[in-house]
């Protein structure tokens, strides 16, 4: 498995995959974040888009927000953010999502910050407890809902500065 940037050539399968790894998540097809989770060119060209790929096929994906990013949600000054961490329903399970949010903690570890910051759904269970095994803490106080009946819980993580 590759880590990299993602290219044209893997937007339309990045935008596939997070649309399938969200679909237990959403209300389906005409959710209208479904097209907000397709749509992997704005989040390109909006903040970084990073892919985990094995022999060409994209297994998943994370959107780094970087400082000035629009797609910063929770993060404060010196705090990094991602999102949309995905993995592809097959490859679920395997160390692609650990790998790619061990990533964007490094990306965000390297543009400055003292400490990640990320949302998730109340139900995405098995994210949480990836996020656990990285460190990440839960922050009830920065709990937001983005949309009416929507409840984002946060979580919280600490940077050393050593990069340990």
């Amino acid at each position: 498995m590759r880590l990299r940037r993602a290219t044209t050539d893997d937007l339309e399968a990045a935008g596939e995959v997070t649309v399938a790894a969200y679909e237990p998540f959403t209300l389906g097809p005409t959710d209208p974040y479904v097209a907000r989770l397709r749509d992997t060119a704005t989040r390109d060209r909006e903040a970084e888009l990073w892919v985990a790929e094995e022999d060409g096929a994209v297994l998943g994906t994370v959107t780094v927000c970087p400082p000035g990013s629009p797609w910063r949600e929770l993060a404060g000054p010196h705090e990094g953010e991602f999102r949309m961490l995905s993995v592809a329903p097959t490859a679920q399970g395997s160390g692609v999502g650990e790998a790619l949010a061990r990533l964007a903690v490094d990306r965000a570890r390297e543009q400055g910050a003292t400490a990640v910051v990320l949302s998730s759904l109340e139900d995405m269970a098995g994210a949480h407890r990836l996020y656990g095994r990285l460190g990440f803490r839960r922050a009830p106080e920065r709990d937001w809902a983005p949309v009416p009946g929507v409840s984002l819980i946060a979580f919280h993580l600490p940077l050393d500065p050593d990069g340990a």
